[in-house]
């Protein structure tokens, strides 16, 4: 039932260097530039982890995934103005994003190690 607190601030800076410039590239692609702004994508992240966090702490297994599912989901739908099936579609967008890039990382990384 503890929250570590160290371990929540440091996944709050990480999820927040990571995930708000490709939540923010979704949401731009899928709702007017106005409504997509990079603060926006900053606080959902922020606001997601910490409630994402508080909820995991209290709930286990599938229902903890389901609310926190449902809790960013209801993030994007605030923060982006859209409606409940642009927010998903936002946030798979999101997904397959950071994925591309992950991969093309993880090719680069694996180059250079290949020349050392």
């Amino acid at each position: 039932m503890a929250i570590n607190l160290d371990a929540l601030v440091i996944n709050i800076i990480v999820n927040t260097i990571i995930l708000s410039p490709v939540l923010w590239l979704s949401g731009r692609a899928l709702v007017e530039k106005g409504k997509a702004r990079f603060t926006d994508a900053v606080w959902i992240v922020i606001l997601g982890t910490v409630i994402g966090a508080l909820f995991g702490a209290f709930f286990i297994g599938i229902i903890a995934s389901i609310i926190q599912l449902i809790l960013w989901l209801a993030l994007v739908k605030h923060f982006f103005d859209c409606g409940w099936l642009k927010g998903l579609a936002i946030s798979i967008i999101a997904i397959i994003i950071f994925a591309a890039i992950a991969i093309i990382l993880g090719l680069i990384g694996f180059a250079l190690i290949q020349f050392i």
